[in-house]
C-alpha cells in the first residue's frame, strides 16, 4: 500500500518505511506467513520473471515456516521441544545451523537473546488482555528453564537436545529475519538482480536498478507513527527496528514493552527503540532484540565492537543514540538526498 506525500511515494511497513521519488521496483506482491505481512519489490527483466519469482517467494517462506515454526504441531521445532529433557532430536542441517547461528548469538550478546526464551511461562500478555502485576516468585519460576547453554548440539549426528525438561526453543527474535535472507538468496539465483522483502519490518534490500544511489528507508518516531526521525540509504543489506510501540500493556497505569529480558523475566525498560543495520536480517533480528534489552550504553558498546554492524537507539526521553558509523540523514537534509 503506497500513501503518497510531497515529493515521496512512502510503503508504509510496520517499524520502517521505503523512500523515493520513483516506484523501486516493478512488480510488487504482499502476502501473510509467521503471523505477519510480507512484501516483496522486484526489478526483474519481465513480468512473468517477477510473478515467477513472487511465487518461489511464497513457497520458500512457507518451506522454512514449517520447518522452524514452534506453534506448528508437525514441525521439527515441535518435535525438540516435546522431548526436552527426554532425548535429542535428529533434525534437518539448515534448521541445525541455524540453531548453532543462534547460540553464537547468544554468547556474542552474553544471553540477551536467546532462543530458549520460548521456555517462559505465559505470564506477560501483550494482545490486549487486562491482566495483573506478576508476583517476583512467579516471575524467577518463568525464567528457570531459559539457558542457551543447556541446548546440546551433536555436530555429527546433527541432533538437538534441550537439557531440562520443559525446555523450548522459538525463533520468533530471528526467524523472520532468517526467511528474508534466504528468500533473497533464492531470488538472485532465478536472476532478480534487485529487490527489497520487508517480513513485518524486518528489511533486507539488494540491488537497486532504478535507484543506483541505494534504498531509502525512512525511520518512524516511536511517539507518532506519522512523523519520520530521519531516514537512511542502504545498498545490499538489512535493517530491523525493534520497539514498544505496538506490543505493550498498561498495568496500573503503567506501560511494559513486550521485550522481555531473558535473565529477569522482567520487561526490558529504558529504550523505546532499536534499529539495526547489518548484513543480513538475521543478525539485526537477533541484536536489536538483544540490544533493547542490553540497554543504550552496553548496546552501542556492543555494536561499536563488530564489524559492518550499525545502530540507532531512541531513549525514553526521546534522545537519539548512535553507533560510530550509523548513516542517519535527518529530516532537513532528506530533501537533499
Amino acid at each position: 500500500m503506497f500513501k503518497i506525500l510531497p515529493f515521496f511515494f512512502i510503503l508504509i511497513s510496520s517499524k520502517s518505511i521505503i523512500l523515493g521519488q520513483d516506484i523501486l521496483s516493478n512488480y510488487q506482491e504482499t502476502f501473510e506467513g509467521m503471523g505477519t505481512q510480507i512484501d516483496i519489490n522486484l526489478t526483474a527483466q519481465n513480468k512473468d520473471l517477477a510473478q515467477i519469482a513472487a511465487q518461489t517467494a511464497k513457497a520458500e517462506f512457507k518451506r522454512i515456516e514449517n520447518l522452524i515454526s514452534s506453534w506448528s504441531p508437525t514441525s521439527q521445532t515441535t518435535k525438540i521441544n516435546q522431548n526436552a529433557g527426554i532425548q535429542p532430536i535428529k533434525v534437518d542441517l539448515e534448521l541445525f545451523q541455524l540453531i548453532e547461528k543462534s547460540k553464537k548469538i547468544s554468547k556474542l550478546t552474553k544471553g540477551t537473546f536467546d532462543i530458549s526464551f520460548a521456555s517462559i511461562n505465559n505470564i506477560w500478555k501483550f494482545d490486549g488482555a487486562k491482566i495483573d502485576l506478576p508476583s517476583q516468585k512467579t516471575i524467577r519460576k518463568s525464567v528457570a528453564k531459559i539457558n542457551y547453554k543447556n541446548i546440546i548440539l551433536n555436530n555429527k549426528d546433527t541432533t538437538v537436545f534441550l537439557k531440562k525438561k520443559g525446555m523450548k526453543i522459538g525463533f520468533g527474535a530471528i526467524g523472520k529475519g532468517y526467511v528474508g535472507d534466504k528468500i533473497q538468496q533464492l531470488l538472485q539465483r532465478i536472476g532478480i538482480k534487485s529487490g527489497l522483502i520487508n517480513a513485518g519490518g524486518d528489511i533486507t534490500v539488494w540491488g537497486n536498478e532504478l535507484k543506483p544511489q541505494g534504498w531509502k528507508i525512512g525511520l518512524f518516531d516511536p511517539s507518532n507513527e506519522d512523523a519520520l526521525l530521519g531516514m537512511v540509504k542502504l545498498k545490499d543489506q538489512a535493517i530491523v527496528t525493534s520497539g514498544d510501540a505496538y506490543q505493550f500493556v498498561l498495568i496500573n497505569d503503567k506501560r511494559y514493552t513486550h521485550i522481555i529480558n531473558p535473565k529477569t523475566g522482567w520487561p526490558s525498560r529504558g529504550l523505546k527503540t532499536v534499529t539495526v543495520i547489518a548484513q543480513k536480517a538475521e543478525m539485526a533480528d537477533a541484536l536489536a532484540t538483544a540490544i533493547f534489552v542490553l540497554g543504550e550504553k552496553k548496546g552501542k558498546r556492543l555494536i561499536n565492537k563488530l564489524k559492518d554492524v550499525e545502530v540507532f537507539m531512541v531513549n525514553e526521553m526521546g534522545e537519539f543514540i548512535m553507533s560510530n558509523g550509523f548513516p542517519f540523514i535527518p529530516n532537513s537534509d532528506i530533501q537533499k538526498n
